[in-house]
């Protein structure tokens, strides 16, 4: 099996709430991760995370912005302890990130979305492949569901607004026709809002 050489982050962003970045910090307290955390200026935080060993540290330095502390991190990790808590902190924080975990002959880029992996890609010298893509089947044939309901929908209102033209073409009395008029224009802004 190959050997990870590093860990990189590439834009990793995480967003957290205040009691968010509270769950953060003891995350890392459960992960065995050395950890020093600073307040700032503005209320900003500054996270040190080190392993174990003191071999290697990263520095999370979260903004605040309005009621969110946001995280923009780049860095690259070697020592594993230190490169599975990030791991996990993307995951269970719903951090986006690309992550590229580099092996002597290949990188294997990893891109996450809100927590998940949404794509995978293999990278040699020469060459890139896809080795995972995440497809929202289940969205999508909800989509196709709901565009179907909708034209169905349309085709009703259709009818509605030809049976109601065909009792106007037939009524005489100016009364009956302000009605059957006023039920018109009703279907006519329910097929407007429809069709938009």
């Amino acid at each position: 099996m190959a050997q990870r050489l590093a860990t990189e982050y590439v834009n990793a962003k995480l967003q957290l709430s205040n009691d968010e970045m509270s769950q953060f910090v003891r995350f890392f307290e459960d992960q065995q991760v050395r950890q020093q955390v600073m307040v700032l200026e503005n209320g900003n935080q500054e996270l040190v995370l080190e392993d174990v060993a003191g071999r290697e540290e990263v520095r999370l330095t979260f903004e605040r912005q309005q009621d969110r502390y946001v995280c923009v991190l780049n860095c690259r990790l070697v020592h594993p302890k230190l490169t599975n808590a990030m791991r996990k902190a993307v995951s269970a924080f719903h951090g986006d990130a690309i992550v590229n975990r580099i092996y002597s002959q290949y990188t294997m880029i990893y891109h996450y979305m809100n927590g998940s992996v949404r794509r995978i890609l293999e990278t040699t010298g020469t060459s890139t492949r896809v080795v995972f893509e995440y497809k929202d089947t289940v969205g999508q044939l909800e989509r196709v569901f709901r565009s179907r309901l909708i034209e169905r929908e349309i085709s009703l209102v259709h009818s509605a607004i030809n049976e109601l033209l065909d009792l106007r073409n037939q009524a005489s009395d100016r009364d009956q026709i302000a009605a059957i008029d006023e039920r018109l224009s009703e279907q006519t802004r329910k097929l407007f809002v429809l069709e938009a």
